[in-house]
């Protein structure tokens, strides 16, 4: 009964605008000092805080967010996006292609899905539109392309993830490489399906001389090497996912003071947005410790594990019920929320189906992109909307084929696990 009280006012709480951390910490301390009194509260809240704080993997998160934030003063995005659109411009539906493709590489070094939204909502919307594509097509495509941050190696989710689980950052981070080609691929046929159904929803772009590609190839070659660094050092396990996202943050500031956007102004402005985010995403870790606290004295996670570890049906059966489960909170919540909420408790019920965490980590990343896009938050949906000016009406009818193609990608990762934990065994 003090389970379920509790339950009902976290979400009577979010309900009422409560930030998502602060709703967990206060939910979380009631139930205990209905099960306690106040010397376990107290107990608990003069070390939890310090106990996440302390952890060396969480300055990962303010390296990130810092990155992703020079990179965005560096205006990196705009050159990703001409260079794409030189390479296959000329393909059907070519700049929906370079769009996903830009989405992807600006995902590479940004790692936060609403600034990368965003950013393409800025530069290959408007391109699209110019060239007469089809409002809804283009918006979709801007849409869904924003969310390949969530799984390239700079993914703040991912990084909240492993350690909300307790994994291997760095092997976690490098298995979500594999599973964005396939998400990127997905998103290009998608489009070059939609457009061989109807050729007026993206016309033929004029062909750029081979002179041109290979000069807007060297313009993007920074950002490349900058990617290569992040990611191979992790890799090659020469620096731990901490250190190479400092140099990560490094390398996005040579990059933004090398083609002269960086002003005094912007690196503060910078700095600050880091730090906001950065204490946002602590109070939720903080807030989460104290909820888990409270779930691991009244056993509920225990409970549930073996619940279901009783039911007769197949572990794949439930694996999909927890994954149409994460679509559905994905329609109402912020991800990092559901992340908090949900990992602590479906965690050790994945481990005891015998499923790897590492990958089940992905899944849930690509289907947490599922959503981003799905009525009625659609937080990526919403940003395109406010930024490209146009009624968030059309960017929820052109994000359906996505939609769709991205659950046909989703079952391609359950089916096949070797997809996303083929690469981190190698490290």
């Amino acid at each position: 009964m003090i389970v379920l009280a509790v339950v009902l006012a976290l979400f009577a709480l979010l309900a009422i605008g409560l930030p998502v951390g602060f709703a967990m910490a206060v939910s979380g301390a009631a139930g205990l000092w209905a099960l306690g009194g106040p010397g376990m509260v107290m107990g608990i809240l003069q070390t939890s805080p310090l106990s996440v704080v302390s952890s060396y993997e969480l300055l990962t998160i303010p390296m990130f967010l810092l990155m992703a934030e020079l990179v965005l003063v560096s205006g990196v995005a705009d050159d990703l996006f001409r260079a794409a659109a030189a390479w296959v411009g000329r393909i059907p539906g070519g700049l929906g292609m370079a769009t996903a493709l830009a989405g992807a590489g600006f995902g590479a070094i940004c790692g936060s899905s609403t600034a990368s939204a965003a950013t393409l909502s800025s530069t290959s919307l408007p391109a699209m539109l110019r060239q007469g594509y089809e409002p809804r097509m283009a918006a979709g495509v801007v849409a869904i392309s924003g969310t390949l941050s969530m799984l390239l190696p700079t993914s703040i989710a991912l990084v909240i993830y492993g350690l909300l689980a307790e994994v291997n950052i760095g092997k976690l981070l490098v298995s979500g490489i594999i599973p964005a080609i396939l998400v990127t691929i997905t998103i290009m046929l998608t489009i070059l399906l939609l457009v061989w159904e109807d050729p007026r929803r993206a016309p033929s772009v004029r062909g750029v001389p081979w002179a041109d590609r290979l000069r807007m190839l060297r313009s993007v070659g920074p950002m490349l090497i900058l990617f290569g660094i992040v990611t191979g050092v992790i890799y090659t396990g020469v620096a731990t996912p901490t250190e190479a996202s400092a140099f990560g943050a490094l390398g996005a500031f040579f990059l933004a003071l090398q083609r002269g956007k960086l002003t005094f102004a912007s690196g503060v402005k910078s700095f600050q947005h880091a730090a906001q985010g950065t204490c946002m995403i602590t109070m939720i870790l903080v807030g989460a410790s104290i909820f888990g606290y409270f779930f691991t004295i009244t056993q509920v996670t225990q409970g549930l594990v073996d619940w279901v570890g009783g039911l007769e049906v197949s572990r794949w059966i439930i694996i999909t019920l927890i994954l149409c489960g994460y679509i559905v909170l994905g329609s109402f919540m912020d991800q990092i929320a559901i992340l908090v909420l949900t990992v602590p408790i479906v965690l050790p019920l994945i481990k005891s189906l015998g499923f790897d965490p590492i990958w089940f980590g992905v899944v849930k990343i690509v289907t947490a992109e599922v959503g981003m896009i799905t009525p009625p938050i659609g937080l990526n949906c919403f940003i395109v909307a406010r930024y490209a000016n146009r009624p968030v009406s059309d960017v929820f009818h052109g994000i359906w084929p996505h939609f769709v193609a991205h659950l046909i990608a989703i079952a391609i990762l359950v089916a096949f696990p070797a997809i996303v934990l083929w690469l981190p065994s190698r490290m």
